[in-house]
């Protein structure tokens, strides 16, 4: 059986990007991935570094003759989401991608491609080997820890990038220029539970094959909140039967709308034939509310070997009040640009602990105060409850700026390879763009990339040909750059 990249153009884009796979690089864990570009730097006679954050940067000298062309950094992340279904075995800190072919798409078995970012940075390795390709200065600027906190672009030293262009290799829709992205900022509840001994029989509740998705670009798909739906049939459950909570769990990034979540509870016999009648109303329901969103969401339950203590009565009251007052969803919808979403937030993780429940909520807005007030609400609530709230420093948005002159240029090359002009957006999501800016002064960005469906879960998928148009329009944007 071949390979899924077999045949794959353009080959030297791809052959990178097999490579990445290979390399366990999930947020934390990039040295290798970090140690692999700067030997193949050293085999391309490059000038390259790495910072004391863990970023690397690969320097391109221009062309002959463009060498006062001005200086273009491509950037892109070393790191990648690592979720997988539940019945998956894989080990994201050892084992490669599991990659598949299907069609038109490139896609993983039951977990993350990776397509996000490594799609991005293996294109900006294939311009290191592109022979003929007439530019001027390049650096690439690679990125860590982008998808949990942006540390990398927030560590950036002064110097370290010297180009003053900037393109991003992180968007995820073929034929958009990005000029614009939300801030974002995270939010942190810990609320103190009691225990007692349980006494029925214990239960697994399973809530699972929700779609999940990005917590900012698939925010307004109206998909469900699988950590919400377990939390609300056990609301249900509370006014039908008695029972005894023991534990809790869903989610587990903060950037990535959970999917699954499970319970285990203590049920007495008559309890349990009522938990099973409510659970045919339970799924007509979930069918309602996301039979499109979410066609294969589904809740079960099934005896357990396991035995926790139960949280008493009136912990598991408040635990459960908590987990359904705290908000999820799209909270207000752009002024200025249609169909953007303004700012939304994303009950991301909840888990019970033997003497307290963490909750995390993860917030998003491309209005900064907006973004403050979001987590000035989660605190009051929070505190109604009885829980410690710890609000986390946040990210800067960025700022469109339409009478950007690589925004023009960007067009024009578009219009010139494909006769159309692209479609210029804001995202509702969080790029470096708006760190770097920030810490480099005076550069002009765009984003753009191929088209990646689904990132930050199992469903994740690149459209093949889309990544040869992507690529072929870095080159020919770098071409119009240098002049």
């Amino acid at each position: 059986m071949g390979s899924p990249f077999d045949g794959l153009k353009p080959e030297s884009l791809w052959r990178h990007f097999e490579k990445l796979t290979r390399i366990p690089r999930c947020s934390g864990n990039e040295a290798a991935t970090a140690a692999h570009l700067l030997e193949f730097a050293r085999q391309k006679k490059l000038s390259a570094e790495k910072d004391e954050a863990g970023n690397v940067i690969v320097r391109l000298p221009a062309s002959p003759g463009k060498e006062k062309a001005p200086g273009v950094v491509l950037q892109g992340h070393l790191d990648m989401v690592g979720e997988k279904d539940s019945s998956s075995k894989h080990d994201f800190a050892r084992d490669p991608i599991p990659v598949v072919r299907r069609g038109e798409w490139l896609g993983a078995e039951g977990t993350t491609l990776g397509a996000d970012n490594g799609v991005g940075l293996a294109a900006a390795l294939a311009i290191l080997d592109e022979p003929g390709l007439s530019h001027g200065p390049i650096e690439i600027l690679c990125t860590v820890d982008e998808e949990t906190g942006l540390t990398g672009a927030q560590n950036l030293k002064p110097g370290f990038v010297q180009g003053k262009i900037l393109l991003n290799l992180d968007s995820e829709e073929e034929g958009a220029l990005y000029v614009g992205c939300a801030g974002g900022a995270d939010t942190l509840l810990t609320l103190p539970v009691a225990r007692q001994a349980g006494k029925a029989k214990p239960y697994r509740v399973h809530v699972h094959g929700l779609k999940g998705g990005h917590s900012g670009l698939d925010i307004n798909a109206g998909r469900g909140n699988a950590i919400r739906v377990l939390a609300q049939f056990l609301l249900h459950l509370s006014q039908a039967a008695r029972f005894e909570l023991c534990a809790f769990e869903g989610g587990n990034k903060h950037n990535a709308i959970p999917r699954e979540a499970f319970a285990v509870i203590r049920l007495s016999d008559g309890a349990r034939k009522k938990a099973e009648k409510l659970l045919a109303a339970e799924r007509a329901e979930l069918a309602a509310m996301f039979g499109r969103s979410d066609p294969g969401a589904a809740i079960d339950i099934a005896p357990c070997e396991q035995n926790p203590e139960a949280l008493k009565p009136r912990a598991a009251r408040e635990f459960l009040r908590l987990v359904l007052a705290l908000p999820h969803g799209v909270l207000a919808m752009s002024q200025d640009i249609p169909g953007l979403v303004e700012s939304s937030t994303n009950l991301a993780v909840v888990r019970l602990s033997a003497d307290s429940a963490l909750f995390h909520e993860s917030s998003r807005s491309s209005v900064m105060p907006a973004l403050r007030r979001i987590q000035e609400g989660l605190v009051a609530l929070g505190e109604l409850a009885g829980a410690k709230v710890e609000p986390k420093g946040g990210y800067p948005g960025w700022q469109p700026n339409m009478a950007s002159a690589v925004l023009a240029r960007a067009r024009a090359v578009h219009q010139k390879l494909f006769g159309k002009e692209p479609a210029v957006k804001a995202i509702h999501a969080g790029l470096e763009c708006g760190i770097i800016g920030e810490k480099c002064g005076g550069m002009d960005m765009i984003s753009f990339g191929p088209q990646i469906e689904s990132p930050h879960s199992p469903s994740e998928r690149v459209h093949i040909e889309s990544v040869g148009r992507f690529y072929q329009f870095l080159k020919a944007l770098l071409q119009d750059l240098a002049g």
